[in-house]
């Protein structure tokens, strides 16, 4: 029996049929499509009203949605810049929730009051995002801090809207070609296990933690410290760091600032954190990096964060040096092991369309985007049916955020040729082997060396008494034989019927008393024979092909 459709879900599924409703027009998607006949100024903008009313039903559908929504802001290859900007402001301008409940929550999680915990609190917040927000105080001790508070209800809601979510990226998966082709369901697993770890403050905390020990050696660079006694899972207190966001420092204040130095040791703090250390802030968009009063950048907002497996790194490596030295083949090759090939993949044509793009990203020179030639990689991918990584996706993303800092700062800041000059230094850093890999290789080795007489002396042994033998698991040869078997029998019996109606027709010459509608009787009930014969073999035909294309199905598929 089916069970009953969650209340809440039906309202979430019924909400985003009416968001595609009305937002499912040629102006949201006019940018979607690729022509390289088109200039940068004669891309499609799109229809700034129905942009906005994108950003506000948006905003109106909840948190999960918001960040859905600022993840479309950064996607400028997919959508035009009117809705790309009217996106952004999500970052920004959300309502805050009344500060009666902020109080609840703190002293809750705090298990003291507001009143003993600080010497001051501030009712009105700094700011207000779409899954809490942030209140300046001041602790006993006369420390300055910020506190971060959690919204009321925001992990139920959350939880409802991705498993909806959910639901619409399997079937979208399994039933349309844009879902197989880019993978819907593992980009909103990445998505809702980032959003998770966002929720819960206390990793917030130690991520916090982790990146101003990875910063260390990166003097422009700060990141404020957490106060562990006043952080639980949703509350996050900090230092409280003075500054403005990058981009609101105008032309005249910059002329003050030495961007040059902020840049690069930003970005090769990131390229270090990303191909080296496998750290990854998904999340640095302009308003989450602060220029302090000392001439530093303060990165803030550290719940988005991601891990670049090993092999991942070494891939991302090869794909930036293979763009910034114009190589296309290359790039084509390292995309090609970092995907996994959907039917319909065309190598050739996918080569071609790199190395074009590739190309074109060197002939800018220093105008050239790392993060945007990465998510219009990714795109290619998906096009030609070779599915991307989910992690290339969050890369992407972070560097096209890191872009838009180093463009304000210093606009003559050069990404590939910051990349060639970390190179020697990421690939020194990733060569080292660290004690635990030295612990685990040694091991592996006495193991090997512990073992080795043994074994070879079966081997040995088994030569001797001629008992060896390889076997090569290449083909499934019970599969095959049970293949030509029933092939066998086909054939078999559609000899065995070609013989009946052959023989039926001689017998039409042969005179007889014994008739059936006018022809010799025997004829006719071979006829007879070879007629019901045909039928059942094209029955089992048609009944035996379709379950075992249902096996197969279920096979590659096991939700099937």
């Amino acid at each position: 029996m089916t069970p009953p459709l969650n209340p809440v879900l039906a309202g979430r599924y019924a909400a985003l049929a009416r968001l595609l409703v009305r937002h499912g027009r040629s102006d949201v998607v006019s940018g979607a499509g690729f022509d390289e006949f088109l200039v940068e100024q004669e891309r499609p903008t799109g229809d700034v009203e129905s942009a906005e009313e994108l950003a506000d039903d948006l905003e109106r559908m909840g948190p999960t949605y918001i960040k859905l929504g600022q993840l479309l802001s950064t996607r400028v290859d997919l959508l035009p810049p009117a809705y790309t900007e009217a996106l952004a402001r999500l970052q920004d301008r959300v309502e805050p929730f009344p500060f009666e409940q902020a109080r609840e929550i703190v002293e809750e999680e705090l298990g003291v009051s507001i009143r003993n915990a600080f010497a001051e609190f501030d009712e009105t917040p700094l700011a207000a995002a779409s899954l809490g927000q942030v209140h300046r105080a001041t602790l006993r001790s006369g420390r300055e801090v910020v506190v971060k508070v959690q919204r009321p209800g925001i992990r139920e809601t959350v939880r409802d809207d991705m498993q909806a979510l959910t639901k619409l990226a399997e079937f979208a998966d399994n039933h349309t070609d844009v879902g197989r082709r880019y993978g819907f369901g593992q980009l909103l697993a990445q998505f809702r296990r980032s959003l998770a770890a966002e929720l819960d403050y206390q990793r917030e905390a130690a991520n916090l933690l982790r990146l101003r020990t990875l910063i260390r050696d990166h003097p422009h660079l700060h990141v404020p410290e957490p106060v562990a006694d006043y952080t639980s899972s949703r509350v996050l207190t900090m230092d409280f760091v003075p500054g403005r966001k990058v981009t609101d420092v105008g032309p005249l204040g910059l002329l003050d600032v030495d961007g040059e130095p902020l840049v690069r040791d930003l970005f090769n703090a990131y390229l270090h954190m990303i191909l080296v250390d496998g750290f990854l802030h998904a999340d640095p968009h302009p308003g989450n990096v602060l220029l302090t009063p000392d001439g530093r950048l303060a990165l803030l907002d550290l719940g988005m964060v991601a891990t670049v497996p090993p092999r991942m790194q070494d891939s991302l490596v090869k794909l930036l040096l293979a763009i910034g030295d114009g190589d296309g083949d290359e790039a084509a090759t390292v995309l090609a092991t970092m995907g996994s090939p959907l039917e319909g993949y065309d190598a050739a044509r996918f080569r071609e369309d790199v190395a074009a793009l590739v190309t074109r990203s060197v002939s800018m020179g220093g105008d050239v985007q790392a993060g945007a030639v990465l998510v219009e990689l990714s795109r290619l991918s998906g096009t030609h049916g070779l599915r991307p990584p989910a992690e290339m996706a969050m890369v992407g993303k972070a560097l096209l955020n890191l872009d838009q800092v180093t463009q304000h700062l210093d606009p003559a800041f050069a990404p590939a040729e910051a990349i060639r000059e970390s190179v020697a230094d990421i690939m020194s850093s990733g060569m080292r082997v660290s004690p635990s890999g030295i612990m685990a290789a040694a091991i592996d080795a006495k193991e090997f060396t512990a073992n080795f007489p043994r074994r070879a002396n079966k081997v040995m042994q088994s030569l001797a008494e001629g008992t060896f033998s390889v076997r090569v698991d290449a083909v499934d040869e019970a599969r095959l034989l049970h293949v030509l078997q029933r092939l066998a029998n086909r054939l078999t019996t559609g000899v065995v019927l070609a013989a009946l109606v052959v023989g039926a027709a001689l017998m039409m010459q042969v005179p007889t008393s014994s008739r059936i509608l006018g022809y010799p009787a025997i004829a006719m009930v071979f006829f007879l024979l070879a007629a019901v014969g045909g039928a059942a073999l094209v029955a089992s035909i048609l009944v035996t092909d379709r379950k075992i294309a249902r096996q197969e199905g279920r096979a590659r598929d096991p939700r099937l």
